[in-house]
């Protein structure tokens, strides 16, 4: 029980990575808020869904609000909510890079500008940004998802040095996953899995729950020495 007492807010919470860690941190002890647009694909005592569109900034400010009215603080954000809109660069459309920066770089800035502060003010909290593997090594026909993760791991950077320089115990830190088998990849052909289960040195894909461990380390105590950092968990792969 790590995370007992803690409140805990995680984006794209509904299903998924964002799902497994929501799971992961009411097993915990954490009271956790799973804010997500679709549709809960469970329900667990501890997890309460809320509907939350990341971009929009004044639905970010009422979430917040409504939250520490009810709860009193946040201590702990993980921001997973993200898309993707794949496209060779030269096809790219504005429509498609602005939805995937809107969603998965504007989405973390629209509550950490809130939340960031918050945590100072009550002396402390975690922040985990959920980056990806393209975010490190880039990826073809997915230059505005990598743009997205890449930038993902400067604003943990960023967070890290900002939300401590009072010397409050305020980490951030980001996760990059490799492939890991979530809806989406389900669609995938079995071929172009293999393809990328080979890519790695453990030779398979990830699971969600493997991304989930980590969250929880970079939640609690455990980690209470890290901050700043971006935990590659992806197998060994290599781009």
């Amino acid at each position: 029980m790590k995370l007992t007492g803690k409140i805990a807010v995680v984006t794209g919470g509904a299903r998924g990575i964002g799902g497994e860690i929501a799971k992961a941190f009411a097993l915990e002890g954490a009271t956790v808020i799973a804010a997500d647009m679709g549709e809960a694909s469970f329900q667990m005592e501890n997890v309460i869904h809320y509907p939350l569109n990341v971009t929009d900034t004044e639905g970010c400010k009422k979430f917040y609000d409504e939250i520490i009215e009810k709860y009193g603080q946040i201590d702990i954000l993980v921001n997973n909510a993200g898309i993707t809109r794949d496209s060779m660069t030269r096809k790219m459309t504005d429509e498609q890079w602005d939805l995937v920066l809107d969603v998965n770089l504007k989405g973390l800035f629209n509550l950490v500008r809130y939340i960031g502060p918050q945590m100072e003010n009550i002396g402390g909290g975690s922040i985990i940004n959920i980056s990806s593997v393209v975010g490190v090594f880039g990826n073809i026909g997915q230059a505005n998802y990598a743009a997205s993760k890449a930038g993902a791991i400067g604003l943990t950077m960023t967070w890290a040095k900002e939300f401590a320089r009072k010397g409050v115990p305020v980490r951030v830190n980001a996760i990059a996953p490799g492939y890991v088998m979530t809806d989406i990849l389900k669609t995938v052909p079995e071929d172009l899995l293999q393809q990328f289960a080979q890519m790695t040195m453990l030779k398979r894909l990830g699971q969600p729950e493997e991304i989930a461990k980590v969250a929880v380390f970079l939640a609690s105590d455990d980690s209470s020495y890290i901050t700043g950092q971006t935990i590659n968990v992806n197998g060994g792969m290599r781009l």
